[in-house]
């Protein structure tokens, strides 16, 4: 069932023109210097074919829960799916938010300078300037409270988002929310579901970070389990305001 994005409106920002594009189970929020609906939406639909076209030739791609290798066949996502799911040590379809705001993204960069691309909490970010995003940790103290500033000369990245306490995700963990960060997208979105699993308890933190640095690509992790918080890499975690500007939300990973 369709659950309304409430986060979405947390957005402060003027300088983008923001629109929503749903193509059955995907539902994009992208923000981008006009209105370029018509083209993501287009983009979602090759996507969503190619990834059900070969999940109908190899459907072991849509249920395995380990890294799956793949055949000459594979559409670039596919590929770049296994190969992020093969990197954290969990299933392709982890990877599957990430990759699809990655590769819209990409496309609609060769119209608009600055992208935004976010898929249930999973996000492809192009800015040309600094930006905070302010993280959704369901009933931790810290939601709304602190954010991941991003420097603009540091994208385009993926910011992914795994949570065990909300959303319809799959999480064997009970993390608040685990944010990763990489220059893929993919990856980000299949390591914040890896070290998510890792997470019963606040305890659990340290041996998460642990198992992210171990992650070939990772840039950074932020970890919240009620009221504890745990980064390690290129992050710059701060106090934010509802009042602040350029300011862009996460969640749970997508449903």
């Amino acid at each position: 069932m369709y659950q309304p994005r409430t986060y979405r409106h947390w957005v402060k920002d003027k300088e983008l023109v923001a629109f929503n594009v749903v193509v059955e189970e995907t539902d994009l929020y992208i923000r981008a210097h006009s209105d370029l609906k018509r083209k993501a939406q287009r983009l979602v639909v090759k996507y969503r074919q190619q990834l059900e076209s070969y999940i109908e030739r190899h459907p072991a791609f849509l249920t395995s829960l380990e890294p799956l290798a793949v055949g000459s066949d594979a559409p670039h996502i596919v590929a770049e799916m296994a190969e992020a799911a093969k990197k954290a040590g969990v299933g392709p379809m982890a990877a599957v938010a990430g990759a699809i705001a990655e590769f819209v993204g990409k496309e609609l960069l060769d119209s608009s300078p600055e992208v935004i691309v976010e898929n249930g909490g999973d996000i492809y970010l192009k800015s040309s300037t600094d930006r905070i995003i302010g993280i959704y940790a369901s009933q931790s103290p810290l939601t709304g409270k602190v954010g991941l500033e991003v420097r603009g000369k540091d994208t385009p990245i993926g910011i992914c988002t795994s949570s065990g306490t909300v959303g319809h995700s799959l999480s064997f963990g009970q993390a608040d929310a685990v944010i990763a960060l990489s220059r893929s997208t993919a990856l980000a979105d299949a390591a914040a579901t890896a070290i998510g699993n890792a997470i019963e308890s606040a305890d659990d933190i340290p041996r998460a970070i642990e198992r992210a640095i171990s992650i070939k690509g990772l840039n950074g992790i932020i970890i919240i389990k009620d009221d504890k918080i745990g980064f390690w890499g290129k992050v710059k975690v701060l106090p934010i305001s509802d009042k602040g500007k350029n300011k862009i939300p996460t969640t749970q990973g997508a449903p």
